[in-house]
């Protein structure tokens, strides 16, 4: 049996579970692999040409890294930006990741090689927000229809069942420019590029379809059309009754989740953390998006204020799966 992996990043998610029912749900190392696997990314680490960068990225992977008060670790003021405000501090990010934006909104190098991580949804969402306010192109609403599926009664209204969010489906209020990223969310043709994860350049669109341009992988550069889909949510636990929505199956990608962009290579990464990770290996995952020291830039918002000099935030590694 052949195995591969990186036991460092984010483990199998488990609804509501414990740590030890996480643990459960993964497949822990032996030593032996655990050596392999280790040798194998310290190479592929230095391929970055940045051999201070990827030592650290292990150390944070390891849960070797120096820490205080148990989890905090303190960020290299090379790569740390300072928290003042909210919106001033994602300002400065955005502008660090982001530079000259608006005579660059239409370079798709120079678009698709940058974004900015975060660990909820909601944070996400509010980035994004800045940056389609910023891009200077067409710009298209589009609203999804929803429908429980069971309500004989009409029970639930349509302007009820707009409000509700789901993870991994699209936002009711789907804002979208000309030469914006976006990202799939569902697997539409594997064998053509369309996967789950799949970063997308938005070209043109029209009522029921958008143009877009694959910019990663095998199959960049090609031109497909996405319509609107039905989706179902997996989460039918959450209601009452089996919600239904049509819209498109994208997101805009200025910005992602830690977990969405585990396996991306990010040229230019910022990390915004406005709260602590919450999950193993979500900073190590941020973290190792970037290809270096000088192109990653890290927002923190501080939780806790030590007497040490420097920004700290919380890593969290469960360190028995790495069985070390």
């Amino acid at each position: 049996m052949v195995m591969g992996g990186d036991f460092r990043q984010v483990l199998l998610v488990v609804r509501r579970g414990t740590r030890a029912q996480i643990m459960d749900s993964s497949l822990r190392m032996s030593p032996l692999w655990a050596s392999v696997i280790r040798f194998q990314l310290n190479i592929n680490m230095r391929a970055v040409n940045d051999p201070w960068f990827s030592d650290f990225l292990l150390r944070v992977g390891d849960g070797k890294e120096e820490t205080l008060d148990d989890s905090f670790i303190r960020i290299p003021d090379n790569m740390s930006i300072t928290y003042t405000d909210k919106p001033n501090s994602v300002d400065t990010l955005i502008d660090a990741i982001f530079p000259s934006l608006q005579s660059n909104d239409a370079d798709s190098k120079f678009i698709i090689s940058r974004a900015i991580l975060s660990t909820k949804n909601e944070s996400v969402d509010g980035i994004n927000s800045k940056f389609i306010e910023r891009f200077s192109s067409e710009q298209k609403v589009n609203y999804r229809f929803d429908e429980a599926e069971d309500d004989k009664n009409n029970l639930y209204p349509m302007e009820y069942l707009n409000l509700l969010n789901v993870s991994g489906v699209p936002p009711h209020y789907l804002r979208l420019k000309s030469g914006c990223p976006i990202i799939l969310l569902r697997n539409i043709d594997p064998s053509n590029g369309l996967c789950n994860g799949t970063r997308l350049i938005c070209r043109a669109f029209q009522q029921n379809v958008v143009d877009v341009e694959i910019v990663v992988g095998q199959h960049a550069g090609k031109r497909v059309f996405l319509p609107r889909i039905p989706l179902c949510p997996s989460d039918d636990w959450m209601f009452p009754f089996k919600l239904k929505r049509k819209q498109f199956t994208i997101q805009v990608s200025f910005s992602m989740t830690i977990n969405k962009a585990q396996g991306q290579t990010i040229p230019n990464v910022g990390v915004y953390l406005p709260e602590s990770v919450f999950s193993h290996g979500q900073l190590y995952v941020a973290l190792s998006r970037g290809i270096s020291r000088v192109n990653t830039k890290i927002l923190v918002k501080p939780e806790i204020f030590f007497d040490n000099d420097g920004i700290y935030t919380s890593n969290v590694v469960y360190k028995e799966v790495l069985c070390d």
